[in-house]
This record gives C-alpha cells, structure tokens and sequence, in this order.
C-alpha cells in the first residue's frame, strides 16, 4: 500500500497536500470505499476541516463538524476507531449524503495527540469487515508518520522562506534614515511579511506613562485616530511593562483589551504584540491582528520577536540620526549667532558713544527750557528710553567681554535679600508673594559679587516675567554635599507656565526668547558668569508647573568651617 507509493514517489509524499491526497487515494481503494476524506483539526478554531476528499460533493466538503459532533467527531474526541455497517442505526451520524449507508473511521495521531482521522464511507450496507478496519488503521499510522515527516520539512521550507524576508525586510529597515519612514516600513513589511489585517507600532512617551500610535498599516482613520494608551491600564502596555510577547487568539474576549468597538469596526480578532527593546530600555510595541481566528505558533512569536528587535534597532538608529542632524542645526546656528554676537557687540559699541553724547546734550537742554505737563511727560519717556538703551548695550558688551570675575567672599543670605530689595516693588506690584529659605548659618563662597547679583536678578525677573497674574516665588538656600564636595546651593522657584522640552533646550541660546519683549541674552549670560565661576546650574520645568532654577556653587573646605 503505502510502502509502494513510498518508494515510487518519494517527492510527492514529502509536500503535505499530496501526501494527504495519496494516501487518501489508497485508503479508499484498499477498502473498494465509494468516498472518502482526510481530517485534520484545526488548532486556531477547533473546527474539523477536510484537506482531502475523494469523491465527495462541494456541499459535504463544506461541512465543518467539531469534535463530539457525528460519527468523526466522535473518533477525534475518543481517539478509538468506529465502523458502522448502517449509518441509519447510528445515533452518531450526521447525514450530510443520504446515499452513503456504511461509514468507517479511524484517528491520526502523532506523538499520542489525535490531529485528524481518515474516513470512508460506501453506499452498500457493511461494507467493510474487521480486516479493512486494521488495515485503514494501519494505513492511519502510517499515514501520521509521512505526514509528520512532510510537515516537518515544509516547516523547515517555510522557516528558510521567513528568514530569508526577515533578513530582507531588516536590511531595508535600517537601510532607511527618515524617522517616520522607518516605523511605515517596519508596519508595511510586517503585515506582508504575515499577511495580517493591521500591523501598528506604539512608541512611548517622553515620561513612559502612555503608547501613542505613531504608525499603522492596513487601519481605517477609525483606528489610526484612537487615544493614546495608558501602559499601566491597557493590554499593550503590559507588553511593555512585562516585556515579553503577548498573543491573544480573540480580542473580543479578552477584557483588558479596552477598545473593542473599533476592534468590531476595524475586524480584529487576534492579536500579537512584542516588545521594542533597545540596550534593555523599552521604546514601545509592534502589535499586529489579524481578520481570522489564529492561534500564533511559538515559530511565528519568535520570527515576529526577532523583527521587533531589528525594529527597535532601527528606531534608535533614526533617533540618534535626527539627534544628530538636530546638533548639526544647533552648531550652525551657534556659529551664525556667535558671529552674530560679534557684530552686535561692534554695533553696541559703535552706538554707545553718540547714544552718550545725546543723552548729555538732552539733560543739558532738559534743564534750560520750561515746559509744561505733557512735554515733562514725554521728556521723561524719552529719557526713560534712553536708559533702556543703555541698559540694552550693557547687557549685549557684557555678553561679548566674558570679563573674568572678580571673586570676594560672600554670604548666599545677604545677596538673596539685596537682590530682593531691587526688585520687591515689581513683585509686589505684580502681586507675587516671595518665599525665602535659607539654611541657618551658611558659610561663604568666593564669587564676584556684582555678576552673581546679575545672575539672580535674571533669574528673579524671568520668574516674574512667567507669572504675570501673580503667584508665588520662592528663593532658598543651603548647604549641601555634591559629588563628595560642598556647596552652596541657591534655588529660585516660580509656579507660572513652565516650558516645554524643546524650549529648555534652547534656554541659553543667545538672542533667542519665547518673550513678547527682551534681548534674548539675559539667561545666555546667567549661563556664562556660571561657567566663569566653575560652578553648575540646572533646570527644571513642567509646561503648567512652573520652573526651578538651581545654583550650585563650591566652597572650599576652610570655608565650609568657618
């Protein structure tokens, strides 16, 4: 039987397909049946699909039973072979051709698990004996070991497919440098790559706490305009917190799965997400479903893995990329503002001079004419503006000297209130409550005392400036050990409008301000004299939070005692 086809045709019993259908052909025609089918059970749905017929109408092969239903049934539940002489006397049977009178089947199993059964059936009242029952068993048996062998190697024949376009699809991956190409390439070879409904990547945000769609392929505008996710609430976000793949064979019913409307919509029904891990930091999740009931194989959860690692790759090789032509960006225009710089310090230079003679001749002028009311009014505005100039060309000449300070000794408690004292008829004008702190008795530090005034009063004014209805302002002080060294350490605090990542980014860029009015050099500066004076500053802002400026500035041992 099967021993002769084994050795006349070798090739076509090791292709799945052909293996069933032949040894089908040979069951039927070693019992003179009348039809027959090959049974497989489907491990996604469960159903008992037919995958060889002989002889059978397109009606029967439609039929799909589940195990426990009729006289197939039966046998893939019990995994004992049954033999009926009248199909009409069998309680089991399901009729799907009235014609057949004798059925016969016996399981398939491989490795002690059924996974399908080889049936028979005739038109004639028992027809089949005992001898053809072992005989269709015997086949059954040999049958489960061609076709393991068969499935095996067309597993193997599909593995070399899958790392083949696995290498393919990584190569044109990280070939990409555009941020946003990169992740529509990841979506778009994915779905091909498993032929899935919708494949998406979710990348986290700044703070970790949400995934947001950042690219989809095969989703309606339905599904690409859904809310960000929270990772601690959602089912993807435990593919991140875990990091680990997650499968789920019926989104529908799983309940931490939130966004079951747009699954029904969309028609989504299972799902598999891995994780986006690079250099053991999580980036996000590539999930992707499909329209039909699946049941992924350890194989595809590995393949899919395997492609969200050589996408986190290549996320972070796009990120740094854009990290670096955004450096690029920033030195040309450091250049261009340097040079910038330059030019404005010759200009105040160059201006300052008539500017001092104009102001001399007006005050001169101002005290030997009588005016009135309003001319005294736009006397003094014009002079007022004269000041403001002034004050304007100090601050772009100080900015380019870069004068090295002229260090004394200095107590944090002292220029906190003499600062304050400049500038408390602004804050009480603007109705800012002020808040000090300072850290009982600290010791001094070498400063120049003039430029450290300046720092705080910058940063004072800007507090300020980003608290225009009011609020609260708080100035403290401390002693505190940084990197095994002490310090005093200088806090100003405001609760106004913060920033944002981008505008912290560019704080001490010269010439650059988020402000209606100002030079845009005042914190560029406060930067400057910092540096100047080896010591450190720091800042913290939330947009709606406010902004905390910190100073750090070293004091030696002997000070520290004093």
């Amino acid at each position: 039987m099967l021993s002769g086809l084994r050795r006349r045709d070798l090739r076509t019993l090791l292709h799945p397909q052909k293996a069933l259908d032949r040894i089908l052909a040979a069951a039927v025609r070693s019992t003179r049946a009348d039809s027959g089918s090959f049974i497989l059970i489907n491990p996604n749905t469960g159903f008992l699909d037919i995958e060889a017929s002989h002889n059978l109408s397109q009606r029967a092969r439609r039929v799909k039973l589940r195990p426990g239903e009729g006289i197939t049934g039966w046998v893939a539940t019990t995994g004992q072979a049954l033999r009926t002489g009248d199909v009409r006397e069998e309680k089991r049977y399901i009729s799907i051709n009235a014609r057949v009178r004798s059925e016969m089947a016996v399981p398939v199993e491989m490795r002690g698990q059924v996974v399908g059964l080889l049936n028979v059936d005739s038109t004639q009242v028992n027809a089949f004996s005992a001898r053809d029952e072992e005989r269709l068993i015997d086949m059954a048996l040999e049958a489960a070991q061609w076709l393991e062998l068969a499935w095996e190697i067309d597993q193997l024949r599909l593995k070399g497919r899958q790392l083949t376009s696995l290498v393919d699809i990584g190569q044109m991956i990280i070939a990409e440098t555009n941020f946003d190409e990169i992740l529509n390439q990841i979506t778009r070879q994915t779905l091909r790559f498993m032929k899935a409904r919708i494949c998406s990547v979710f990348l986290l945000n700044e703070e970790a706490t949400e995934l947001v769609l950042r690219a989809s392929e095969g989703g309606s505008k339905l599904y690409r305009g859904k809310p960000n996710l929270s990772v601690e609430d959602s089912l993807l976000g435990s593919v991140v917190m875990r990091r680990k793949p997650l499968s789920v064979v019926d989104v529908m019913e799983e309940k931490r799965y939130l966004q079951q409307d747009v699954a029904r919509k969309e028609q989504l029904v299972s799902m598999l997400a891995v994780p986006l891990i690079f250099a053991g930091k999580a980036q996000g999740v590539l999930a992707l479903y499909t329209q039909q009931r699946h049941r992924f194989s350890n194989d595809e959860i590995k393949l899919i893995s395997a492609l969200g690692d050589l996408s986190a790759v290549a996320i972070e090789k796009g990120r740094l990329l854009a990290r670096v032509v955004d450096m690029e960006e920033k030195l040309r225009a450091s250049e261009r503002l340097s040079a910038l710089g330059l030019l404005a310090a010759e200009i105040a230079h160059e201006i300052r001079n008539p500017l001092t003679v104009v102001q001399m001749l007006f005050h001169a002028l101002m005290e030997g004419v009588e005016m009135d009311a309003t001319s005294q009014r736009d006397a003094e505005l014009i002079s007022e503006k004269m000041r403001q100039m002034n004050r304007i060309l100090d601050q772009v000449l100080s900015f380019a000297r870069s004068s090295e300070p002229m260090k004394e000794q200095v107590r944090a408690d002292q220029i906190i209130d003499d600062v304050f004292l400049l500038t408390r008829h602004k804050l009480l004008a603007q109705n800012i409550d002020v808040r000090s702190t300072v850290s009982g008795l600290l010791p001094p530090f070498l400063v120049d005392r003039a430029q450290i005034e300046q720092v705080l009063l910058n940063l004072i004014l800007n507090a300020a400036d980003a608290m225009p209805k009011g609020g609260i302002l708080r100035l403290s002080a401390s002693l505190e050990t940084v990197e095994g060294k002490p310090h005093v350490v200088v806090g100003v605090r405001d609760n106004g409008q913060g920033m944002s990542h981008e505008q912290i980014a560019n704080l001490f860029m010269p010439f650059l301000t988020s402000k209606e009015s100002g030079t845009g050099i005042g914190l560029a500066i406060v930067k400057k004299i910092m540096e100047n004076h080896q010591s450190k500053l720091e800042v913290e802002s939330k947009l709606g939070q406010g902004t905390k400026f910190t100073l750090f500035f070293p004091i030696a041992e002997a000070e520290s005692l004093e």
